[in-house]
């Protein structure tokens, strides 16, 4: 195993992690963050894309290129509904139910790719829907209303969104994540540029500021940079289990920073998402299709 690759991507995933302590601090609405967070992303990730000669060596394909649009569409609502789920509950909560985004991925490509869903797909699947409403509260299923108001149905439109980009990049052959990640964030400008509200940003502070920077050109230029520069070198099981850096540290830093303590049922709940996550991608897969990993593969935040 390749161990600078692999120092790379846990710290991309560890810094990840902080996305979450990031946004609630940026004193913007999601909107305007994520728009900001395509502009910087476009700007600094092209800019690698030129430096590391990759422009020269894309094979275009049109094809590719719609269905990246499509997925950049998919991609941008992710990171809307994320945000939005962070302003409505904590971060603990809403990371764990993003994270059902490799449940939902089974689900899905059961109903339209006409894949075959295992007893072992079905039971993690039935054990963690146990643990959304563990963490989320039974009462707050009671009511469309209070549902709303919990961030929920935020951060599970999130999870669904993420789920769609996996599908979505998932025959792109051709492209580079480099060219993946510039078409894909450009439609995001374009996008969410009719929608944002640019007098949230008149009466910022410099805190507000730093913490906006920091999320578009760390979070998103710097850390996917070291995210794509690091997986084509280490084996997919390894990028899978190393994923699991991002929610820890989202989970660490909303228990230690911002003092969020669980209740009994909501551990039980996070433990039960994350066990039945972590069990379906250790499941046993044909050795050789897992010696590298996807250059493809889209980053959890």
């Amino acid at each position: 195993m390749n161990i600078s690759a692999a120092i790379k991507l846990t710290i991309a995933m560890a810094i990840f992690g902080s996305i979450g302590f990031f946004t609630i601090n940026t004193g913007i609405p999601a909107v305007e963050l994520v728009f900001v967070r395509c502009i910087c992303a476009t700007l600094f990730l092209s800019l690698m894309w030129y430096i590391t000669g990759g422009h020269k060596k894309e094979q275009w394909n049109k094809r590719e290129v719609l269905q990246t649009c499509l997925c950049g569409v998919f991609l941008v609502l992710n990171w809307v509904f994320l945000f939005k789920a962070f302003n409505e509950m904590s971060i603990s909560i809403a990371i764990s139910i993003y994270n059902l985004a490799p449940i939902i991925v089974l689900i899905l490509g059961t109903l339209f790719l006409k894949e075959k869903m295992t007893v072992k797909a079905i039971l993690a699947t039935a054990v963690c829907f146990i643990g959304s409403i563990l963490i989320v509260g039974i009462d707050n299923f009671q009511s469309v209303q209070s549902l709303m108001n919990s961030g929920f149905v935020w951060a599970l439109l999130s999870a669904i969104c993420y789920a769609l980009t996996m599908l979505t990049s998932k025959t792109i052959h051709h492209l580079s994540a480099y060219s993946m990640t510039f078409i894909q964030t450009a439609v995001g400008i374009v996008m969410l540029l009719p929608l944002c509200d640019f007098t949230v940003f008149n009466e910022l502070t410099t805190s507000n500021w730093l913490y906006i920077l920091g999320t578009g050109i760390i979070h998103t230029g710097f850390v996917y940079f070291l995210f794509f520069d690091s997986i084509r070198n280490l084996p997919t099981m390894v990028v899978s289990v190393l994923t699991f850096v991002d929610p820890v540290v989202a989970i660490l830093l909303d228990v230690l920073v911002l003092s969020f303590v669980p209740s009994l049922f909501q551990t039980f709940g996070i433990i039960l998402i994350f066990g039945s996550i972590l069990y379906i991608m250790l499941k046993p897969t044909n050795t050789s299709n897992d010696n590298t990993s996807e250059e493809k593969q889209v980053p959890m935040s």
